[in-house]
């Protein structure tokens, strides 16, 4: 018997994977970046608010796939001062516990004092319960002041939810 989850069903468990992969990642040794080169690698940290919005299904292979598509806002403060706005793809976790989430997010904002946009593709999988999240700076994605822009990012969620980021990231000197 084939089921069939609505769109609350699926975005609800989606938001629950990707809450377990950066919970866990963010418990996990060894997530810093090591950047080449002789750039200095920097690191910005602070809170942020997200609001994640379930979208539904555009076809029916889409929804036959049991593949959830979402939207979301994020506010960021401390280091990076600015909005976002996300799209993300996510299956949820099977009976064996594995699904995945894949997210593209363009952010707008300051990092310490210097202004621009920059985008970040996330890749979360959760694979048998063992999870593994990436955040990083797509290529050549900076502009403004933030030109040149690499680095990666980890989330981490403490109690009652609320958000953090750390950020390790190189940027070319100002010119």
């Amino acid at each position: 018997m084939k089921r069939r989850f609505g769109i609350g069903t699926v975005a609800g468990l989606c938001v629950a994977l990707c809450f377990a992969l950066v919970f866990v990642h963010a418990q996990s040794p060894g997530n810093s970046t090591a950047q080449k080169g002789a750039a200095m690698v920097n690191h910005a940290t602070g809170p942020f608010e997200v609001k994640m919005t379930p979208q539904k299904a555009d076809n029916p292979i889409e929804e036959a796939a049991s593949i959830a598509r979402m939207t979301g806002d994020k506010q960021w403060h401390g280091d990076l001062e600015g909005t976002s706005k996300v799209v993300m793809l996510a299956t949820p976790p099977d009976a064996k516990g594995s699904g995945i989430y894949v997210a593209l997010e363009r952010v707008t904002g300051t990092l310490k004092g210097r202004s621009g946009t920059f985008l970040l593709h996330h890749t979360g999988i959760m694979d048998r319960g063992k999870p593994t999240l990436t955040i990083l700076v797509a290529p050549d994605s900076g502009t403004g002041q933030l030109t040149g822009l690499t680095g990666k990012m980890m989330i981490n969620i403490a109690a009652g939810g609320k958000h953090s980021y750390d950020f390790e990231y190189t940027l070319p000197d100002a010119q």
